[in-house]
């Protein structure tokens, strides 16, 4: 039986998910940010009702391929052609990465989007150098790839074509269906065993998603493009992250029902994590928009995770220990044999990697 959710929206900021913007802690000083902000766009969106200012940074990296040495993973380089994410969501892990670059965890890492013009090129660069050996690289990975300034700035369609002139195999991770403006790339990369791609799907309940994570795409959309992407033989995974006991845990097997009608060929979850400063950003997320059971979600999840929020051991940070912990792995084991019946994928190919596809042509 489903839980009814009481979802107080007095003391929320529409459209974001942070209700705060806490000082960072490696700053001896706070700021506060005058209306002379520069380079701000309007950014489209799904809501006429919300359409928040979004300042664009461009940054001039050298790389643009981040090394992953977390034993936590199953890859070892990832791309983000973005640092922070207009998603908002409440919970994201990345948050803390913004306060690196001299911004908060809070609304900053929502509203201050860093840009990375140069990706394209400087993926192509380390694919000719001679020196690189194929293997998967993510798309995404810290910060979805697909945000909203992505309709605009095309940057993750730029790097998609710079993987297919060179036939090199990439995997992409998404909560935004804007994945489907780039099938005609994907359809050919999956023609040849090049690509896959993970959708996440948080919550089938849309007054949730909106408060929960606010400008990624709808639930319908969602499942949208998990459906059209399985019918142009993209290999799916779906993504239950996170799950957060009072919130959506009683969703699982909605879920998986879901998209395992819809083709996907496995599903995967992570329990709610709250590192660094994202513990107090989402307690006072949920403690003003959950009052009535604030307290219950909080203490859930600190049973799952050594008795705090703050979570950042490798091997447990992910699915968490404990009751609640194993009730969820149990859960996901029945909903996964009972509803998710697609074969499995064959393993991307990386033989068709050429460091020089414009020669391989000639032959």
């Amino acid at each position: 039986m489903k839980s009814q959710l009481h979802i107080s929206s007095d003391n929320i900021t529409k459209g974001r998910g942070s209700q705060s913007n806490p000082h960072n802690r490696f700053l001896k000083n706070s700021y506060v940010e005058t209306d002379e902000a520069k380079m701000t766009w309007q950014i489209e969106e799904e809501s006429k009702d919300d359409n928040p200012r979004t300042q664009i940074i461009e940054t001039f990296p050298k790389s643009i391929l981040s090394r992953n040495d977390s034993p936590d993973l199953g890859f070892n380089w990832s791309i983000n052609p973005y640092n922070g994410c207009e998603h908002g969501c409440t919970y994201c892990y990345a948050r803390n990465t913004h306060e690196y670059w001299g911004y908060s965890a809070g609304k900053d890492f929502e509203e201050k989007i860093l840009i990375k013009k140069n990706g394209a090129q400087l993926l192509e660069e380390n694919f000719r150098s001679g020196r690189w050996k194929p293997e998967i690289i993510v798309l995404s990975g810290n910060t979805d790839c697909y945000q909203p300034v992505e309709r605009k700035l095309e940057l993750t369609r730029s790097l998609l074509k710079v993987f297919l002139k060179y036939k090199h195999p990439v995997s992409l991770i998404t909560k935004n269906a804007l994945i489907l403006r780039d099938l005609d790339i994907l359809s050919e990369m999956a023609r040849l065993n090049l690509v896959s791609a993970t959708v996440s799907i948080t919550t089938l309940r849309e007054e949730v998603r909106r408060v929960m994570e606010p400008r990624t795409s709808s639930v319908a959309q969602k499942l949208k493009a998990v459906e059209e992407l399985v019918k142009a033989g993209i290999p799916v995974n779906v993504n239950m992250a996170p799950v957060i006991y009072g919130i959506n845990s009683d969703e699982i097997f909605d879920v998986a029902k879901a998209v395992g009608e819809r083709g996907v060929s496995s599903l995967s979850y992570i329990m709610v994590r709250l590192n660094g400063q994202v513990a107090g950003i989402f307690e006072d997320w949920v403690r003003k928009t959950f009052p009535e059971r604030a307290d219950k979600i909080l203490n859930q999840v600190k049973e799952t995770h050594g008795g705090t929020l703050n979570e950042s051991r490798f091997k447990t940070r992910m699915k968490g220990e404990g009751k609640y912990a194993e009730q969820i792995s149990d859960t996901f084991k029945i909903a996964r044999k009972k509803f998710i019946t697609a074969p499995k994928p064959l393993p991307l190919n990386y033989d068709l990697f050429s460091a020089n596809p414009t020669q391989l042509a000639l032959f």
